[in-house]
């Protein structure tokens, strides 16, 4: 597989699990977050809101390169076909 097919593949999944922690965030308070989470606090009942919006924010970015990067590739008028 070469770079410019995996490229965007790599965007999609972590696009997909930037989506996932973007709802994490907005579900479980500080206090529930897993301990590798920024911003996991013992006792808290806090939601983390910006931090999920922020996760939501680079996915979509990823999602937008994915798309865009996967598209067929023109080629420039006068220029010959490749295989």
């Amino acid at each position: 597989m070469s770079l410019r097919r995996a490229l965007p593949l790599v965007a999609l999944i972590v696009a997909i699990a930037l989506l996932v922690v973007a709802v994490v965030y907005w579900v479980e308070p500080a206090s529930s977050l897993p301990a590798f989470f920024p911003g996991h606090e013992a006792g808290s009942s806090h939601h983390h809101v910006k931090h999920g919006i922020a996760a939501m924010v680079v996915a979509l970015a990823l999602l937008a390169f994915a798309w865009f990067s996967s598209a067929p590739r023109r080629n420039a008028p006068g220029e010959a076909e490749r295989g």
